[in-house]
């Protein structure tokens, strides 16, 4: 099957065929570092390192590149606001967005080019945009024209919204048209600034991406990321600016994701609402954050809430624990039959994840697959006590090579001695099970649902099964059973 993209240019799934065989460009929209990345910045560079991973799986060579804005009018706010300068504030803000990615185990881009080293380079696009009559200046500030560029408005179809939208928050009454974005800001006073024909000032956002995406992926390349939120007017701006420069396609593919909620409202500083990654992280562990943000297809809505986080960190608890019981088994020499169909099972999940992942890479079909191997080591470990090494390693390499893709890795947890507290814990919850079960035979099914439902809302989930029922809490990482 070949890898199927949904291109929001036109907004139609195609196969995807990179411009240089065997080698894929992505430029990714960076942040804006006037404060701590929010979950939903971080959805967006999560979808971009699963991509970006599953793409180097199929063994394409993958030049990622993302910018970094450091000037900008946020930021300028921001050191009204702190007494900081931009300058150092933009230090601050990076130094944070490198942690908290290398906290979720989202990959450094190859290149990370930063707006205010690039300065020259915009004012050379600028100015070329000038000459070939598709910008004009005013009083030190310099407007893109888009009624010059016929196809603006291809990427989001908001042509005539951009003109309303313009005539609703632009400023400036001698732009020629209301929509009209700038390209360069004239510098006022306590702002930063840098030299050009125009005077001082600096870039305009839109003009730092496209500018920088070009200088290191060309002209043209394959894949351009970002949020939803992206589409219009930044990336709209970018492809106007870019294509008006070179007269080519700007990037091939356009890939954009869903809107991160949180309990269904979203996302704002108004609310209350506005979670970083580092308020996150204080909620779950990096790897459940990870693993939820893949729960989801990146083009559908994911909601950040308890229960939601409270199910990826049950379902990756499951996988380690079918990791765990793979690599307790005893190693023996031979080769059994119920190997050979745990290896069949194992490599057809494989295969069920790849085909997930061409599919506009569907990340909750590939977990599936995934689950299908977690269920064949459980039904091989609950029957057999020994394997073969190379069926043993060869299980495990592809477990943890597929939640490798969803950038989850997956480690047996550490066992501890019990503490007397837990020794105490664990027997009071095996009694309440008891007298739980006792219920059940009684058909006093009242009593014993309010013990699950009491016990769920302090942690404890129960499960019911054939073999018995099984108890677990995670954040205290207690795992309890008692037979049927």
């Amino acid at each position: 099957m070949a890898l199927k993209i949904f291109n929001t240019m036109g907004m139609r799934r195609e196969d995807f065929i990179p411009l240089r065989e065997g080698e894929v460009r992505i430029y990714v929209c960076g942040p804006t570092v006037y404060d701590f990345i929010h979950i939903g910045n971080a959805r967006a560079f999560a979808v971009a390192d699963i991509i970006r991973r599953y793409l180097e799986y199929k063994g394409f060579k993958v030049i990622l590149v993302s910018n970094i804005t450091d000037v900008d009018d946020k930021i300028i706010k921001r050191s009204q606001e702190t007494g900081l300068s931009v300058q150092r504030i933009g230090e601050l803000y990076s130094d944070a967005y490198f942690e908290d990615i290398d906290a979720l185990n989202i990959r450094k881009p190859d290149v990370n080019p930063r707006a205010t080293q690039h300065i020259p380079e915009m004012i050379e696009a600028i100015q070329k945009l000038i000459e070939k009559g598709y910008a004009y200046q005013i009083d030190g500030d310099v407007y893109f024209d888009i009624s010059k560029f016929k196809d603006y408005g291809k990427l989001s179809g908001n042509k005539t919204e951009a003109l309303e939208m313009g005539a609703r928050i632009e400023v400036n009454p001698k732009k020629r048209n209301p929509a009209d974005f700038a390209l360069w800001k004239a510098q006022k006073e306590g702002e930063p600034g840098w030299y050009s024909p125009w005077g001082w000032g600096r870039p305009g956002w839109h003009i730092e991406c496209s500018t920088m995406a070009m200088k290191y992926l060309g002209e043209t390349f394959d894949i351009h990321m970002g949020g939803k939120d992206l589409i219009f007017p930044h990336h709209e701006n970018e492809i106007a600016q870019a294509e008006a420069l070179t007269g080519k396609t700007f990037a091939k593919y356009w890939i954009h994701n869903e809107w991160l909620t949180v309990e269904g409202q979203k996302m704002s500083k108004s609310l209350g609402n506005f979670i970083t990654v580092r308020e996150a992280l204080k909620m779950c562990s990096p790897q459940v954050l990870r693993f939820f943000f893949a729960s989801a297809h990146y083009r559908s809505p994911l909601d950040f809430n308890k229960e939601n986080l409270r199910v990826a960190e049950n379902n990756l608890r499951r996988i380690v624990g079918a990791l765990e019981k793979l690599l307790s088994l005893m190693e023996r020499s031979n080769r059994t039959g119920a190997e050979e169909n745990l290896l069949e099972e194992v490599r057809r999940a494989e295969r069920e994840f790849e085909e997930a992942m061409d599919d506009d890479f569907n990340t909750p079909l590939a977990i599936s697959a995934i689950f299908t191997i977690v269920k064949a080591i459980n039904s091989y470990a609950d029957k057999n006590a020994e394997i073969e090494p190379s069926v043993k390693e060869e299980v495990r390499r592809k477990l943890s090579t597929l939640m490798g893709i969803l950038g989850v890795e997956v480690q047996p947890e550490k066992k501890e001695v019990a503490t007397d507290w837990e020794n105490t814990l664990n027997g009071l919850v095996k009694l309440l099970l008891e007298v739980r079960q006792e219920m059940r035979r009684r058909k006093e099914w009242e009593i014993s649902d309010k013990i699950r439902e009491e016990m769920l809302k302090l942690g404890f989930v129960i499960e019911d099964t054939p073999e018995g029922t099984k108890c677990e809490h995670g954040s205290l990482h207690l795992k309890t059973k008692i037979n049927p």
